[in-house]
């Protein structure tokens, strides 16, 4: 699972990233809030966890402009702020949850699973990106035509277009579509072959753009 972390304050920054790191998660760690802003644009993520008082733009600013960009990635905010009118600045802009310092790790841990289960339960069987639509319980792609994926396709077509514009490595793509079966990663380039040929049989306004072996992302032509 990965995280954004957005901290300003370096040695509390540190901390949480050893201790998320111990506990499985892969962290990206930012120290203010217009780094927070190019990371969760250019990158997915699991989850973010931004501080509310940072340098440059703030949480609230930051998550704003990410919410504004149609990421609705989990977000938990981090303040030493307690007042009722920060909570509410935090949830208006998109915030999922929200936990005042001091606070104990394994309250954090806990919010951060809560909200990755929230989160995977709530997602829409029916995704729309451009022109295009993908029906993950039908395993249909649809445009101007329709076409009918095998399960890794829908799989993989999936993580692409819940995340539009945002990079994926081979690696990534391998661990979280084929993670199980025993295939190695050259069949991430084989699927994605197979989807470029079915987003063009459908006409879609949409294409996969990276290289063989290298990251991945779909993207408007």
């Amino acid at each position: 699972m990965k995280i954004l972390l957005a901290e300003d304050e370096v040695d509390l920054s540190k901390a949480l990233v050893a201790i998320l790191s111990h506990n499985g998660y892969e962290v990206t760690a930012v120290y203010d809030g217009e780094a927070a802003v190019e990371e969760a644009k250019s990158k997915a993520f699991d989850c973010m966890v931004f501080d509310i008082m940072m340098p440059k733009k703030d949480g609230i600013q930051a998550l704003t402009e990410i919410r504004a960009g149609g990421d609705n990635t989990p977000a938990l905010f981090l303040t030493a702020k307690a007042e009722m009118d920060d909570k509410i600045l935090g949830l208006n802009a998109g915030a999922d949850d929200y936990l005042t310092k001091p606070f104990a790790m394994q309250e954090l841990l806990a919010r951060l699973r809560s909200l990755m289960r929230r989160s995977n339960a709530y997602h829409s069987d029916q995704i729309t990106v451009g022109n295009l639509v993908l029906n993950t319980s039908e395993q249909e792609l649809k445009s101007q035509n329709a076409v009918r994926l095998a399960g890794p396709e829908t799989k993989l077509m999936e993580i692409l277009m819940r995340n539009p514009n945002k990079e994926f490595t081979t690696e990534e793509l391998f661990e979280k579509v084929w993670k199980d079966e025993q295939e190695n990663m050259d069949i991430v380039w084989v699927y994605i072959s197979y989807l470029r040929t079915k987003l063009v049989a459908v006409s879609a306004d949409l294409e996969i753009i990276g290289e063989e072996k290298k990251s991945f992302c779909l993207r408007l032509k």
